[in-house]
């Protein structure tokens, strides 16, 4: 019986050496150096002594963006490539500004979660679930509404007010990236063959190098 329960704590053991790993910062920061020729998955760290409070800081947030585009938005990113601090850390965030009926287009992040917060105006949000269901969640939003958009996951922003709109995105990456959909499938370099675009839209292939013509 003392063998048996000896054998069990042995492997108990080995299973959480297997298993372990660090569960959050090793040090209190690690400030990117942007200057590094190392090659890691995010940045390399600049020695904690030389880091200055500008690290950690960004301004400027608080500047309305220039919204006259086709699609009537502008994202401002605060992410570690605005704030070498946030290297690291997995957050980042973004104020998006509408145009009167400006949209953010469908687009997905692949590296994070995102939670939206709406600062001025009313939108109209939702994201598309995974194959096979494809389901679309949606709801319109007003000042003070919080929406959140599941990382990897097709998602969307349209201003339904005759004023401009803004909304403040925090997201659980200091890079989380961004696809957007319209871009990536038309405006791809290089293109992808409209035979291939055609078939899966279902339309006839001068639609798609109308399509395509407009990226």
């Amino acid at each position: 019986m003392a063998s048996k329960f000896f054998l069990l704590a042995l492997l108990a053991l080995s299973a959480s050496r297997a298993l372990a790993s660090d569960p959050g910062q090793l040090q209190d920061f690690c400030v990117a150096d942007k200057t590094s020729q190392v090659f890691v998955n995010g940045f390399a760290c600049k020695d904690p002594k030389t880091a200055v409070v500008e690290d950690f800081y960004f301004s400027s947030l608080h500047m309305v963006g220039n919204t006259s585009n086709k699609q009537g938005s502008v994202v401002t990113a605060v992410n570690v490539a605005q704030i070498a601090g946030l290297n690291t850390l997995g957050v980042s965030l973004a104020r998006v500004d509408y145009a009167p009926y400006g949209q953010n287009p469908p687009h997905l992040h692949p590296r994070a979660t995102e939670i939206l917060t709406v600062l001025e105006g009313s939108l109209y949000v939702g994201f598309v679930t995974s194959n096979p269901e494809n389901k679309l969640f949606s709801k319109v939003l007003n000042k003070g509404d919080v929406f959140v958009f599941p990382q990897g996951l097709i998602h969307f922003q349209f201003n339904i007010g005759n004023n401009e709109a803004i909304a403040i995105a925090a997201l659980s990456s200091k890079n989380p990236g961004v696809i957007t959909i319209a871009n990536a499938v038309f405006g791809s370099k290089q293109t992808i063959s409209d035979d291939i675009l055609a078939k899966a839209f279902q339309v006839d292939k001068n639609i798609i190098d109308h399509i395509q013509a407009q990226f």
